[in-house]
């Protein structure tokens, strides 16, 4: 099933990772992040075309990216912490559609397969994308990149290095 839109935070990490997929595949993409282009290195990159949150605080934009999305993705390595345990929280308490993608667990063939599997059952057309920033895990940028090529092969020609 074909991706219409990609949402992400904009956070180091796997939130980037997507977002850099979306761009070197022509994906549309999208999402909100903290006024000020808030990031943990700093501000965001304005090549990256996301919505200013009214308040810095990254919760709020948390919820609005799981809102305006089909289902959420969250890619780790383990447990989920911090941020990507809240997204979990808000997709619950909006009784949206998600899926907890353990890399720890499976394999990226097998992490691509059920999400793909997950996304076809849901029809998620629009897909938040979350993780841990890459202070928390240096790996989920480069990991989340091979699951999203992995994922979506079959649509997409391009995988930023």
């Amino acid at each position: 099933m074909k991706i219409d839109k990609i949402i992400s935070g904009g956070q180091t990490g796997a939130d980037r990772a997507v977002l850099d997929f979306a761009i070197a595949n022509n994906i549309s993409y999208g999402g909100w992040l903290p006024k000020g282009r808030k990031t943990e290195d700093g501000t965001l990159d304005p090549k990256y075309h996301l919505q200013e949150m009214p308040t810095t605080d990254y919760s709020r934009r948390t919820e609005q990216n799981v809102l305006d999305a089909d289902g959420t993705v969250i890619v780790s390595y383990g447990f989920l912490t911090d941020g990507s345990a809240l997204t979990r929280e808000f997709a619950m308490q909006h009784k949206k559609h998600w899926i907890h993608i353990d890399l720890k667990e499976l394999t990226i063939k097998e992490a691509a397969h059920n999400l793909a599997i997950w996304q076809k059952n849901h029809g998620i057309r629009v897909l938040n994308v979350a993780g841990p920033r890459a202070r928390k895990d240096p790996a989920i940028y480069k990991a989340t990149l091979r699951l999203l090529k992995e994922t979506f092969k079959g649509e997409t020609t391009n995988c930023p290095p």
